[in-house]
């Protein structure tokens, strides 16, 4: 595991690009195992290819979506409750993705 720091994480693409692409490809794994994997594909390409995961001290790790994120899916045909419902859980998979590749606990994220 690669030692963690919130200095460093704010230029993430340099120094900590594998992990972010291992707590990633973790969450679409468990995603994918969980529901249609072409819904979970078309959320992946079309909303979380632009997410942005941030870090703070107090309340860890954050994924912030782009704008109108369930406007974006239309690769398949969902129901925008299911969708938003399947995006929120993605999202807080990735979270705690980040958490477990990083070390952080989330109920405690000061590193």
């Amino acid at each position: 595991m690669t030692e963690f720091s919130p200095e460093k994480f704010e230029d993430k693409y340099t120094h900590y690009f594998p992990e972010l692409q291992t707590a990633y490809k973790n969450a679409f794994g468990t995603m994918n195992d969980a529901y249609d994997s072409q819904l979970i594909h078309a959320i992946d390409q079309q909303v979380l290819n632009e997410s942005e995961p941030f870090y703070d001290e107090e309340s860890g790790f954050r994924v912030d979506l782009p704008e109108n994120p369930t406007e974006r899916v239309t690769a398949v045909v969902v129901e925008d409750e299911k969708l938003d419902a399947i995006l929120d859980e993605y999202v807080e998979r990735i979270e705690a993705e980040l958490a477990r590749v990083f070390g952080v606990d989330r109920d405690s994220p000061k590193a």
